[in-house]
């Protein structure tokens, strides 16, 4: 027998099974059961359908991780709206972008990021507009709590089918504008089951949100979590010392954490003078981006206790397609082998190829790109049909091409050695070298620039700008270091600034001017275990 997968289901899940259960612990400490939970999504849903939103409408989401975004996420989705996460580090330009490209029908914003849609609201389709705290917002907005309060807990839910979209998220725009990735009711589902299995989830699990909710919905975690009828903890943002004690305080078992998330808290620990880590259960960990340094990993499973898993992914693929295994790591190199990305998941189809499309052997040697086949693999960008036509066909037909290049060992196990796009991965976010560039490039000061990864203890990588100045000089150039990371960061999103910059008289060429970026990061990272930004 044959049923659609629908994302609905999880949330009437644990509605069924756990209603009674504890669902959510708020950043405010107030707490939801699954019955509670739920009644403020129905009331939500129904609220949107009273404001004329119904089935393929476009919803954006913009909030930390609150149960506000979980309530605003599952009531979209409930009527067949399609639930859009965004980026809440962005500008009040990149939404502009986003809401008038997606031709969003409402947003929610979390007080906090209110007045960046305030900004640009007149330039977009958007009507409804939504936050947690009216009084903290200017302009015209509708308290969320007061819309659920004036709201019947009844809507009509609309037939859908699994082929349907969802959900939108967009990408960080690495290469040129952002691209609104499409998800199905399917792959969003089939991507949740395998969350759920190798992350080991359960009904016992109590779930930190240490991960942005708006990173492909929180890699799954908004369904694998409700759905098993485990507990969300919600955060406004990642600081060591609350996220330990809150670890202790609500017995949390797993969590995700970007490996300058973890060095956060091993300085804490360090800092704190070795202090438990844990509360009544075990604690798993997982973590992803770029690949941890081995000291990192051996801190968090022989000094915390922690059991910590390896993932890697794109927003295009879930995001997860690999992990790092559990028989494979022998003990002698069992923290180096964590380092990898390891093994593709059940039911994906993870390859490595050359030029040709075909495999290229596994020597650990050979340099190919990433291709993926998936249930998970989005279905396709928004409003983008050649550059979905290009991420499926580029090199092999039918995968989606993740434009990162990799080894394979004996194993079949992948290791990100080098990006074919330049993409910069620093604490978890994607930031384009162009768009660094394009913004130097703005400054008069500014003759030449090239925008590469640079090793960053913190966090893993971070934005370096090789600079020609106008005069030729680099001794004396007309604009210091400091002013010119000012210029990025009025016009960037804060984790985009371009902190480290060095003049020089010239950049490598190649005879038809192309910069060699390769030049920079070798020498860049002549001192790292690899040449790109591990760590």
């Amino acid at each position: 027998m044959e049923t659609p997968l629908l994302v609905t289901d999880f949330l009437e899940q644990a509605r069924r099974h756990y209603g009674d259960q504890e669902a959510i612990v708020g950043t405010d400490g107030e707490r939801f059961t699954y019955d509670e939970f739920g009644d403020r999504v129905d009331r939500f849903a129904r609220a949107l359908q009273e404001r004329g939103i119904g089935k393929g409408d476009r919803v954006a989401v913009l909030d930390p991780n609150t149960h506000y975004h979980l309530e605003a996420a599952y009531g979209a989705m409930s009527i067949g709206a399609i639930h859009a996460p965004l980026n809440y580090r962005l500008t009040s330009e990149d939404y502009a972008y986003m809401l008038a490209d997606a031709e969003m029908d409402a947003v929610y914003a979390d007080y906090e990021y209110a007045a960046k849609i305030e900004a640009i609201r007149d330039e977009v389709p958007t009507e409804t507009f939504v936050t947690n705290d009216a009084d903290a917002v200017e302009g015209d907005w509708e308290d969320f709590d007061d819309v659920l309060e004036a709201a019947e807990p009844d809507y009509e839910q609309p037939e859908m089918a699994e082929d349907e979209i969802i959900t939108i998220n967009y990408t960080s725009g690495t290469t040129g504008d952002p691209k609104g990735v499409c998800r199905t009711h399917r792959t969003e589902t089939l991507h949740a089951y395998l969350v759920s299995i190798y992350h080991e989830l359960t009904d016992g699990d109590v779930y930190l949100w240490t991960l942005p909710m708006f990173h492909v919905n929180g890699w799954g975690h908004i369904y694998a979590v409700t759905g098993l009828g485990a507990k969300h903890v919600c955060t406004r943002g990642v600081n060591a010392d609350e996220v330990i004690e809150t670890i202790r305080e609500e017995d949390v078992s797993f969590l995700c954490a970007a490996p300058t998330v973890l060095n956060q808290l091993i300085d804490y620990y360090e800092r704190e003078g070795e202090p438990e880590m844990t509360g009544d259960n075990d604690v798993r960990v997982t973590t992803a981006g770029s690949a941890p340094p081995e000291a990192t990993i051996r801190a968090v499973e022989e000094e915390f206790g922690w059991r910590l898993k390896h993932l890697y992914g794109a927003t295009e693929t879930g995001p997860l397609i690999t992990i790092s295994p559990e028989r494979l790591l022998e003990a002698d190199n069992r923290f180096s082998m964590k380092k990898r990305q390891g093994m593709g998941v059940l039911g994906t189809d993870v390859r490595v190829v050359d030029e040709d499309g075909e495999d290229v052997p596994r020597d650990d040697e050979t340099l190919g790109e990433v291709v993926v086949r998936g249930n998970q693999v989005m279905d396709r960008y928004w409003n983008k049909p050649e550059a979905t036509e290009e991420a499926f066909s580029e090199r092999r037909e039918g995968y989606y091409h993740t434009g990162d290049l990799a080894t394979v060992d004996e194993h079949g196990l992948i290791a990100i050695r080098d990006r074919k796009k330049d993409i910069i991965i620093s604490g978890g976010e994607n930031i384009s070298s162009i768009e660094l560039e394009d913004t130097l490039f703005d400054h008069d000061a500014v003759a030449d620039a090239a925008v590469i990864p640079a090793p960053s203890e913190e966090w893993g990588e971070t934005p370096k700008a090789f600079v020609v100045p106008s005069n030729g000089d680099p001794e004396d150039p007309p604009v210091s270091a400091d002013e010119l990371t000012q210029f990025t960061r009025d016009r960037l999103a804060s984790y985009k600034v371009v902190r480290r910059i060095e003049y020089v008289e010239e950049l490598p060429k190649t005879a038809t001017g192309k910069i060699q970026k390769y030049e920079l990061r070798q020498r860049e990272w002549a001192d790292e275990d690899r040449a790109i930004g591990e760590g």
